[in-house]
C-alpha cells in the first residue's frame, strides 16, 4: 500500500498560515489577551538563543493557560467555516484521484495537531503527523513544542506515520511548497511541488518534479 503525504500550510491553503489565521480568530473571540503575549515575548528571549530564526516557528506560548479540550473544539469550528472553503481545489483534485487509486491520505505539517486533526476530514485524510503543543493536566503551556515535523525533521516523522499506515516512503507522493519541504519530496517515489517558493521551484525544475501552479 502507499498513500500522499501532504503538507498543510501554502499547500493545501495559500497563506497566511492555517495557526496565524487561528490566533487571529482566538484574539477576536478575546481567548488571547496579556498573558499569552507576555508568555510569548518571554518565549522569544529565553529560547531565541537556541533555536535561532526558528524560534517563531517553534514559539506556541500565545497558548499558555487555555485548556486543550476547548481549543480543540474551537478549531473544528473555524477549520470547517474559514479554512475548508478556501484550500486549494486543484491540490484536492489530486488528492481524490490517489483515494480514487485506492491510496491513502497523510498530512506531514507543522502546524498544530488540534489544526491537523480538525482539516484532516475535509481533505480525506485519515492519519497526521503535526506539532505537538505543550502541555500539562489539560491546558496548554507555554515551554517548546513536543514534537515539530519541520524540515528535514519531516522525513523522521513521516517514516513513522508510514511505518504506522503500512505505507513506504518509496512508494508514496508528497506534497510540499516550500525548500523546507524539498528533503522530504526529495525521499519519495512522486514528488510535487504545489506553487513552490523560488528556492523549491528551483530544486523542482532541476529535478523534474512535478508542480502544480494553478
Amino acid at each position: 500500500m502507499s498513500g500522499a503525504l501532504v503538507d498543510v500550510d501554502g499547500t493545501l491553503i495559500a497563506p497566511p498560515s492555517t495557526e496565524v489565521r487561528f490566533a487571529a480568530h482566538l484574539v477576536r473571540m478575546r481567548h488571547l489577551g496579556a498573558r499569552q503575549a507576555t508568555r510569548v515575548a518571554l518565549f522569544l528571549a529565553r529560547w531565541g538563543p537556541r533555536y535561532g530564526p526558528r524560534v517563531f516557528k517553534k514559539n506556541k506560548a500565545y497558548l499558555d493557560g487555555l485548556a486543550v479540550d476547548a481549543i480543540a473544539e474551537i478549531a473544528e469550528e473555524f477549520l470547517r467555516d474559514e479554512i475548508a472553503p478556501r484550500l486549494r481545489a486543484s491540490v484536492l483534485r489530486r488528492l481524490e484521484a490517489h483515494r480514487a487509486a485506492g491510496e491513502g491520505i497523510a498530512l506531514v505539517t507543522g502546524a498544530p495537531d488540534f489544526i491537523a486533526r480538525a482539516l484532516a476530514p475535509h481533505v480525506g485524510a485519515t492519519a497526521w503527523a503535526a506539532t505537538e503543543c505543550a502541555r500539562s493536566n489539560g491546558v496548554f503551556t507555554d515551554a517548546p513544542p513536543l514534537v515539530h515535523p519541520f524540515g528535514a525533521e519531516k522525513i523522521v516523522h513521516a517514516r513513522h506515520l508510514c511505518a504506522r499506515l503500512g505505507w513506504t516512503l518509496d512508494d508514496c507522493a508528497a506534497y510540499g511548497d516550500s525548500a523546507h519541504d524539498a528533503a522530504l519530496l526529495a525521499r519519495v517515489a512522486r514528488p510535487v511541488a504545489v506553487h513552490p517558493d523560488r528556492a523549491l521551484a528551483r530544486i523542482a525544475e532541476t529535478r523534474g518534479w512535478d508542480v502544480i501552479a494553478d
